[in-house]
């Protein structure tokens, strides 16, 4: 399965198409481009394999998908230090680098498709944590990553599997 992501609007404004239906979406701040850095608020463009789904199992059942899927731990973080050899990689808190909790308080990370952008191996600096994962009520732009409703996100994962991949552009 094939998602297409395609700007409309703002730089932050997109929609995502897959399997025959259009889903509103935000990008990152910096808009779509393929000189992705660390910080620099961009979605990365290119065409990505999406790797597996992590979610809150204490707000939210386990996703129906044929992604692998994994609950996200009380612990759970992910590296963003390119210094660091768990540079965008998946970590337990606390650790010796700068890491973003995947436990928040507000909704965004309920739900995380992880793509595998910059990850095959991570290139210190090139960006890390870019994800599918659930938009703010006014479609906010992300620090690179790509938001939908809850609702779209639950209905888009139904649909993957391994093979499945996003194009970003």
């Amino acid at each position: 399965m094939k998602l297409l992501v395609t700007k409309r609007g703002a730089p932050w404004r997109a929609q995502l198409a897959c399997g025959g239906r259009v889903y509103p979406c935000a990008l990152g701040r910096g808009g779509v481009h393929a000189a992705k850095h660390e910080g620099d608020g961009r979605t990365p463009a290119g065409e990505f394999r999406l790797r597996y789904a992590l979610y809150r199992a204490d707000r939210m059942p386990r996703p129906k998908t044929r992604l692998p899927v994994k609950a996200i731990r009380l612990f759970d973080g992910w590296c963003d230090a390119p210094a660091h050899p768990a540079y965008n990689r998946l970590v337990r808190l606390p650790i010796r680098a700068s890491a973003e909790p995947l436990r928040l308080s507000r909704p965004m990370y309920d739900l995380i498709i992880v793509i595998g952008y910059n990850d095959a191996p991570p290139v210190p600096g090139k960006g890390s944590a870019i994800f599918l994962h659930v938009a703010a009520a006014n479609f906010a732009p992300t620090a690179g990553c790509i938001a939908l409703k809850r609702p779209h996100l639950l209905a888009l994962l139904a649909q993957l599997d391994a093979s499945s991949r996003i194009v970003i552009g």
